[in-house]
């Protein structure tokens, strides 16, 4: 953990006035991020594409875990934005938003490089399966721009105040392990115009939870996020418990991945498991301050 200095006490009128400003602040915030008129177009577009023959029974069978119309509508998405997933996996997410946006939005895909070499051929057999699912159906992929991020930097698409969207799905505690969230969190902020929303799906640990803790088990504290994400300039404009899971006791033999979709522990308790569901789950939504 980083050793803060301590600071004085701020004076009463120093303190007001920094609360008025705040205030005034989510209230700019909360217009710039409010949905727009198209909401409701936007959500028989969303319809469609979680409908659509591009998503297989499998991953549809998901959705009562992860919640993907709620969440995106959570995040304020509309067709017409330019939105980055980062690092999209499988594509699981990508499967609605390439045709969400594909007529009149831009969808660009982050693909995560770790630092460590031993990551290294499963990152690179991902990325060759992901671009191979692009490939295989244009009419629903042919737009997406496919691009990387590694040690803060993106690569293969602009990234430089342009992107209304950042959104990034059970990532955080990767990035932890390999000391790179302050430096993607700083270069999300930089990708986003001014009023821009990065939006957070990560598995949540109980409070106080150590940072070794949260390596191991693959569960963050919501506190942990929001300090690094508003060190990185972002402030939190909205939370939501729509992908919360009273029954995850987070206190498995495999952390997270004792769960469904992994099955890490392989038989071992499988049907307890199934029967949790996927992981409890923070959903928050910073915003990029206008200037």
């Amino acid at each position: 953990m980083t050793r803060h200095s301590r600071l004085p006490l701020p004076s009463p009128a120093r303190a007001f006035r920094r609360t008025a400003a705040t205030f005034c602040a989510v209230l700019m915030l909360a217009a710039c991020t409010s949905p727009g008129p198209t909401s409701g177009t936007a959500s028989a577009a969303l319809d469609t594409a979680l409908a659509g023959p591009q998503r297989t029974d499998k991953a549809k069978a998901r959705d009562v875990y992860r919640h993907p119309k709620e969440t995106l509508q959570f995040f304020d998405v509309e067709t017409s934005q330019t939105v980055l997933e980062i690092a999209p996996g499988g594509g699981w997410y990508t499967d609605i938003l390439a045709p969400y946006l594909h007529d009149s939005g831009t969808l660009y895909e982050a693909q995560y490089e770790s630092p460590s070499p031993a990551a290294a051929e499963e990152e690179k057999a991902n990325r060759a399966a992901f671009e191979k699912k692009l490939a295989a159906t244009p009419a629903v992929y042919g737009k997406v721009v496919d691009g990387t991020l590694r040690g803060g930097q993106f690569n293969g698409f602009p990234a430089s105040g342009n992107v209304d969207r950042v959104l990034t799905f059970r990532n955080i505690h990767n990035w932890i392990e390999d000391g790179e969230i302050d430096a993607n969190l700083r270069a999300f902020y930089a990708a986003l115009k001014p009023g821009g929303v990065l939006g957070v799906e990560e598995h949540r640990a109980r409070p106080d939870t150590s940072v070794q803790t949260m390596i191991t088990t693959g569960y963050v504290t919501e506190a942990y996020v929001i300090q690094h994400a508003q060190a990185a300039g972002f402030v939190l404009a909205a939370r939501s418990e729509v992908n919360s899971n009273p029954r995850d006791t987070k206190d498995y033999p495999n952390g997270v991945w004792s769960l469904p979709p992994t099955y890490e522990g392989g038989d071992t308790d499988r049907a307890r498991f199934a029967a949790i569901g996927e992981s409890d789950r923070m959903t928050l939504k910073f915003v990029k301050p206008a200037q």
